[in-house]
């Protein structure tokens, strides 16, 4: 075990020893291990993955099975969230923090709709120390009533202010709260103060806690370590971690539902036009066409000095006044396609329009070299996720406690290699009632009209005596 001086032994050694060179240059697309594959392996009971990639920094964290979407009740898991790196039985909040800026390295803590991520962004060779010091915030963390008063408290009401402050944040987590309801539809903030006032207390978020930082709730996931000395370190510090949860979350299977809701805002305008998407790689559901179908409806273009030819980027030229964007939501169990418009109001109406139109002219209007640059981009975008640390370990984290899994990112990269412009044109043949009948009509279908004769979940945030309803831009809630 490491030494509890005030720095501990092996920290302090690994403040005099620094490498006296950069490990050898490779080249840029060429990670140490040869690719983006991760090794993963069982320690003590707890999974963990790995990738060595080249550099003198490595990127630690724990991922637990935490987020909104598993709370009993609202407000928990981001309670959790900052209680992290706070007092634990061994370390106090001050002596974490010093030893943390002697070492050189940055602490995090956040969470999604499904996972909390509490990590370190550290130099290679402090390896030991952080799996320790994560260790302890699972283990040992001291859930104080007067810390949650003085300091959790107010972070909270300042995280609710600033979601009811943007609308954007408000319209997607509405479209969230539209398709699914609860669960992924839980928002990612409280808003409202009744959490805090009638669920929240120190002693609920210390319940919690004992259940999902059990060993089967968790994972470790490290970006830059040596497979064998993780496994080492995992295997010492994480032995003390309850084997069973003490409580139970819900795990009910995701169903999508769609809706309209519209909500007054006087900051500015957002509309979300939402559709069932793709669940993540290691989920049930997983579908490689919608990111090329993403990448094609686009918006923002990625070549500077080009309009880009994403579908919805022509179709926003007459509209200067709205920014219009795709992306895709991916979860365990399912996924939502987002169309998001922000800007004037008047802009927002007349794209979010012109964004229904363009979905129901795609079978008809893309032509074969704009399919490739779509299935190229959304290649290109699965890659550069891949290379951010921060990003994928929670993909690959989440697979492991669910699916047993890890995200590889190779292995998406190869699905998107092999989708077709058939599959794009057919995309979301998925018929929401769960009739089966319907669905193998369905299947021939396309896109667009599969999409828009389903029902959309539609968020309006902003001025609604401008902005429209869902009926009057052509879609179905």
């Amino acid at each position: 075990m490491i030494s509890r001086s005030a720095i501990g032994t092996h920290a302090a050694r690994a403040l005099r020893r620094r490498p006296a060179t950069l490990v050898t240059s490779r080249g840029l697309a060429a990670p140490a291990s040869g690719s983006f594959q991760y090794e993963t392996g069982e320690a003590s009971g707890v999974k963990f993955a790995s990738r060595d990639l080249t550099g003198p920094t490595t990127t630690l964290a724990l991922v637990a099975k935490a987020g909104t979407r598993y709370q009993p009740l609202p407000g928990l898991t981001e309670g959790l969230q900052r209680y992290a790196f706070r007092s634990t039985e061994r370390r106090s909040a001050l002596r974490i923090q010093r030893e943390s800026e002697l070492l050189g390295s940055e602490l995090l803590a956040y969470h999604s709709r499904e996972n909390l991520v509490v990590g370190a962004k550290f130099l290679r060779d402090d390896l030991p120390y952080f799996v320790e010091l994560i260790a302890e915030v699972a283990q040992q963390t001291k859930y104080l009533p007067y810390t949650f008063h003085e300091e959790i408290i107010p972070l909270i009401q300042m995280a609710r202010k600033k979601f009811l402050a943007s609308t954007k944040e408000m319209a997607i987590n509405s479209a969230h709260s539209l398709a699914f309801h609860r669960g992924l539809g839980v928002p990612l903030y409280p808003s409202s103060s009744t959490p805090v006032t009638k669920y929240l207390d120190a002693d609920a978020i210390a319940d919690f806690a004992s259940t999902v930082y059990s060993k089967p709730m968790f994972s470790v996931v490290a970006n830059g370590a040596e497979h064998s000395e993780l496994s080492r370190w995992v295997n010492e510090f994480f032995t003390d971690a309850p084997s069973k949860p003490s409580g139970s979350i819900s795990e009910a299977q995701t169903k999508y539902f769609g809706g309209e809701e519209r909500i007054a805002h006087g900051s500015g305008n957002t509309m979300v036009l939402a559709f069932p998407g793709s669940s993540t790689f290691t989920g049930g559901h997983y579908k490689p066409e919608i990111a090329v179908l993403a990448a094609l409806l686009g918006g923002q273009t990625s070549i500077k000095w080009s309009p880009g030819f994403s579908l919805l980027s022509k179709a926003g030229d007459e509209f200067l006044g709205a920014s219009i964007t795709t992306s895709s939501a991916i979860y365990s169990d399912a996924g939502l396609l987002n169309i998001t418009i922000h800007g004037s109001a008047k802009d927002v109406r007349g794209a979010a329009s012109k964004a229904v139109q363009t979905i129901k002219s795609i079978s008809s209007s893309v032509s074969k070299d704009d399919f490739q640059k779509a299935k190229a981009l959304a290649k290109f975008k699965e890659l550069e996720f891949g290379e951010n640390a921060t990003a994928a370990f929670e993909l690959t984290g989440a697979g492991l406690v669910q699916g047993g899994k890890a995200y590889q990112l190779d292995e998406t990269a190869k699905a998107i290699d092999a989708v077709t412009q058939e599959q794009v044109t057919k995309v979301g043949s998925i018929d929401l009632s769960n009739d089966l009948e319907e669905n193998e009509t369905n299947i021939a279908l396309q896109a667009a009209k599969t999409l828009l004769d389903s029902k959309a979940s539609v968020a309006s945030v902003g001025d609604l005596y401008v902005l429209p309803y869902a009926e009057e831009i052509g879609l179905k809630v």
